[in-house]
C-alpha cells in the first residue's frame, strides 16, 4: 500500500473532478472501486483520487481522454496555421508580385491581432473577464474536445471538468495562456523563417505611403518602435532613409531588419516570456489540483472510506496477540434495514429461516469462495445496513478465514449478531464458538443459539 503525499497527474485530477460532476445526478456503483481504493493507498486524497480512476475507466473517460491527446497536437498545428496565412495575408501577401511591401500596413497586420489578444490575456489575468473563452488557448481546447468525441462523447463532460478544476486552482488563465502563448510563438517562428526567407531571396521594396499624415509622423514612429530591436541588435532606419522615396539598397536592408526587429522585439519574445511564466505558475500551483478534502463530497467519500477500512490487521500467525473488532460507521451513516448472511453452511441447514422473512431481513448465502465474499462485501459497501446478523454451523470450527471475513462485516454495520444455527451441534461446540469470539476479539458480535434472541429487538 502505498502512503503519503498523494502523486497524481493532471488527467487524474480532471477524471476526479468529471466522476464528481456525473455523480451530481446519482451515485454510481462504486462498491469495488472503493475496495480496491483502499488496497493500493492509505491517504484519503489518494483513495478519492484512485476511485475515480477506477470508475472513469469504466465509463470510458480514460479512452476518451486518450483520444483528445492524439487530436490536440493536430489542432494545435492546424492553429498554427491560420495565424501564419492569416498574418502573411494581412501583411500585404509578401510573396505577391507587386514587390512592393509597406512596413506599417505589414507590422499591423503582424502585430495587430497578437497585440489585442495579448491585452485581453493580461486583463483576464487580473480581473475576472470573460474574455478568455475567445483565446486561442480556449478555442484549442474546444475542438480538441469537438473532435474527439463529437457533441455527445464524454468529451464534452472532460472539457468542463478540467475548466472548473482549472478555475477553482486559479489556474484557468495561466494553463489558457500557456496554450495561447505557444501557438502564437510558433506562428510567430514560421511567419520569422517564411520573410527571412523572401527577403533573403527576392528583391522587395519596403517603404510607408500616407495621404493625410505629416512625414514626421513616420520619422519618429520608426525611432520609437526601433528602440528596442536597437537593444538586440537590429538596425534603426535615420530619418534620411525614412523620407527617401526610393532607397538604395543598404537603406532597403536597414527597412527588412528592423521590420524583423520588430517582430522579434514585440512578438515572439513576449509571447515567450509569458508562455515560460504560465509554466512557471503551473509547476508552483499544480498541487492546488488535487481533491478539496473539505468538500462535502469528499467529506462523505472519506467516511466510507474510514468505515470500509479495517481499523487492525489480523497476523496470520497464531501466536501473535488479536485485535478488537473494527469499529462499525456511526448509526446515520447507514441504512434502516436487516441483512442476513449464511455464512458456509452444509446443504441440511436451509437458509432463510422461516424467522428471517417475518423479519423482513434481505438474505444472502456465502458459500465461503474468495469471490462468494467479495460480492458479500461489496453488497454490504452498497447497502450499508445499520443490523447485520451473520448465520454460521454450530458443529464447525472457525477458522482465521472466518476471523477475516467476520471483521470485514464488522466495518461496514453498525451492529453485528452472530446466529449459531444447527440442533445437533453439541454444547461443547457452541461454547468453542463463545469463547473463539472472545478471544479473537470479536465481542462486538453477540452470539445465540435460538432465532428469537438472535432477532430479539430487529424483528
Amino acid at each position: 500500500m502505498n502512503s503519503g503525499a498523494p502523486h497524481f497527474s493532471f488527467q487524474d485530477a480532471v477524471i476526479a473532478e468529471a466522476v464528481q460532476q456525473v455523480e451530481e445526478t446519482g451515485p454510481l456503483d462504486d462498491a469495488q472501486a472503493m475496495r480496491e481504493a483502499i488496497a493500493l493507498r492509505s491517504d484519503g486524497a489518494g483513495r478519492i483520487l484512485e476511485r475515480a480512476r477506477r470508475l472513469g475507466q469504466r465509463i470510458g473517460l480514460q479512452d476518451e481522454w486518450a483520444r483528445a491527446r492524439a487530436a490536440s497536437p493536430w489542432i494545435l498545428l492546424a492553429l498554427v496555421a491560420l495565424i501564419v496565412l492569416l498574418g502573411l495575408g494581412l501583411a500585404g501577401n509578401v510573396a505577391g508580385e507587386s514587390r512592393s511591401i509597406n512596413v506599417v500596413v505589414a507590422l499591423t497586420g503582424l502585430l495587430g491581432l497578437h497585440l489585442l489578444t495579448l491585452l485581453l490575456w493580461l486583463l483576464g489575468v487580473v480581473l475576472p473577464l470573460g474574455s478568455l473563452n475567445l483565446s486561442l488557448g480556449w478555442l484549442w481546447l474546444a475542438l480538441t474536445a469537438r473532435v474527439a468525441g463529437g457533441r455527445h462523447g464524454q468529451a464534452p463532460l472532460l472539457l468542463g471538468a478540467a475548466t472548473q478544476l482549472l478555475a477553482r486552482a486559479r489556474l484557468l488563465p495561466w494553463v489558457l495562456g500557456f496554450a495561447s502563448h505557444a501557438i502564437w510563438s510558433l506562428s510567430f517562428a514560421v511567419v520569422l523563417a517564411a520573410l527571412l526567407f523572401a527577403l533573403a531571396f527576392r528583391s522587395y521594396t519596403l517603404s510607408w505611403e500616407t495621404t493625410i499624415l505629416d512625414p514626421a509622423f513616420f520619422v519618429r514612429l520608426v525611432e520609437l518602435l526601433g528602440r528596442v530591436p536597437a537593444w538586440l541588435g537590429f538596425p534603426v532606419p535615420d530619418a534620411q532613409t525614412v523620407l527617401a522615396p526610393r532607397v538604395a539598397s543598404a537603406g532597403q536592408r536597414d527597412w527588412a531588419l528592423w521590420l524583423t526587429g520588430c517582430i522579434v522585439a514585440y512578438g515572439l519574445l513576449p509571447r515567450l516570456f509569458f508562455a515560460l511564466l504560465c509554466a512557471l505558475v503551473w509547476k508552483v500551483r499544480r498541487q492546488a489540483l488535487g481533491p478539496e478534502l473539505s468538500q462535502p463530497y469528499h467529506r462523505r467519500l472519506l467516511a466510507r472510506f474510514e468505515a470500509l477500512a479495517p481499523r487492525q490487521i489480523v497476523d496470520a500467525d497464531p501466536g501473535s496477540p488479536r485485535h478488537g473488532a473494527p469499529a462499525g460507521p456511526a448509526a446515520g451513516e447507514t441504512r434502516d434495514m436487516l441483512l442476513a448472511i449464511g455464512f458456509e453452511l452444509p446443504e441440511e441447514l436451509p437458509w432463510p429461516p422461516a424467522a428471517l422473512d417475518a423479519a423482513g431481513a434481505r438474505t444472502l448465502r456465502v458459500d465461503g469462495s474468495a469471490g462468494a465474499r467479495r460480492e458479500a462485501l461489496d453488497l454490504l459497501a452498497q447497502l450499508r445496513p445499520r443490523r447485520l446478523l451473520v448465520g454460521c454451523n454450530a458443529a464447525t470450527s472457525p477458522d482465521r478465514g472466518t476471523e477475516r471475513f467476520l471483521r470485514e462485516l464488522a466495518s461496514l454495520s453498525s451492529e453485528c449478531r452472530l446466529w449459531l444455527l444447527g440442533s445437533g451441534a453439541s454444547q461443547e461446540a457452541r461454547d468453542r464458538w463463545h469463547a473463539w469470539l472472545a478471544e479473537t476479539g470479536l465481542d462486538r458480535f453477540e452470539a445465540s443459539d435460538e432465532a428469537a434472541n438472535a432477532l430479539r429487538g430487529w424483528a
